[in-house]
């Protein structure tokens, strides 16, 4: 998490050199990526690229690649990962070879996903998850990267007792304090949620618990359709109660992977939305980013029926492309 004193430096990668004046952070507030960088990177890994390579002759395959599989689009680290730290070393360090700004996700607190269950899991304990994120921090060092942290963490509590709610705020501000220390270059976003689960207020009164004040911002709409306007009039509501309560305000993020079609109310492989906005700086928000890789199955539901969460469904993908 971004709460660094250091002065913001002028060397700001050429990725994220054109932020807007009215969300470019403040220099007391965060440090910023000073390695040179081209553009995000494009995972060579993705799900989407693996099924491409193991189906060349699909008649849908040149629609995935164009539209899907080379869009610079998040990957996610969890329990699956093998030894944490050398997984997102790995990915940072072939994205820095590259000259290319990686998107990580971080999704292991205990409990995952633990009201809807789709995605459910995580590490076993809070000391687990402890070691887990220093990890994936000291991983990352001083490269640059851009990390979601812990989707649906702060919005995913109403089944949750309040000494549970407690103990998950204690490890979100344990890993904003191990990114400041470990990974100093990482442009950190703790998850707000989405417009439709609860209102501003309330969500700033989350992330305040969540230690948000110590990173560089927050992100809205994983893995979520709501449209990219909905999502910045939320995000400008929630900065106003955090400037009302707290006397801040936090730079924030979009996913844009499947909100082209806006949201019909459904969550899990919604019918009939499409693939959104492409990674970039601006647009409303400091970036736009595709958070969630259209055509990964949200869970055994919707249009992914029989799926499990994560998995790529080239049929989703396709009719994500053209909004089916």
């Amino acid at each position: 998490m971004r709460r660094s004193l250091r002065r913001l430096s002028l060397l700001m990668a050429p990725a994220l050199t054109a932020l807007p004046a009215a969300v470019q952070p403040a220099a007391a507030q965060v440090s910023t990526p000073t390695a040179a960088t081209s553009g995000f990177y494009v995972d060579p890994e993705s799900t989407a690229q693996q099924w491409l390579n193991a189906n060349p002759g699909d008649g849908r395959a040149a629609a995935i690649r164009s539209s899907i599989a080379d869009v610079p689009t998040a990957r996610w680290f969890g329990n699956w990962s093998g030894t944490i730290g050398t997984a997102t070393g790995a990915y940072v360090g072939a994205a820095a070879a590259k000259g290319k700004l990686p998107i990580l996700v971080a999704y292991n607190i205990p409990d995952r996903d633990i009201c809807a269950g789709q995605s459910g899991g995580g590490a076993g304990s809070a000391a687990e998850y402890a070691t887990w994120i220093a990890a994936f921090a000291s991983g990352i060092g001083n490269r640059p990267a851009v990390v979601v942290l812990e989707p649906d963490a702060l919005g995913d509590q109403t089944c949750m007792s309040a000494d549970q709610i407690a103990e998950r705020n204690g490890m979100l501000r344990n890993a904003i304090a191990q990114f400041n220390a470990k990974a100093p270059n990482t442009r950190l976003y703790l998850d707000a949620g989405n417009p439709a689960w609860m209102s501003a207020g309330t969500m700033a009164q989350h992330l305040v618990a969540a230690g948000v004040s110590g990173a560089h911002g927050f992100s809205l709409n994983v893995s979520n359709y709501i449209g990219t306007a909905q999502n910045t009039a939320y995000a400008k509501a929630v900065n106003a109660a955090l400037r009302s309560a707290n006397g801040f305000t936090k730079p924030y993020v979009i996913d844009t992977s499947r909100n082209g079609n806006g949201s019909d109310g459904n969550w899990c492989n919604a019918a009939g939305r499409r693939i959104g906005t492409p990674t970039q700086v601006g647009g409303g928000a400091e970036m736009l980013l595709w958070i969630k890789a259209p055509g990964e199955s949200d869970g055994n539901c919707g249009t992914g029926a029989g799926s499990t969460a994560g998995q790529f469904l080239p049929q989703v993908a396709y009719n994500l492309i053209y909004g089916y």
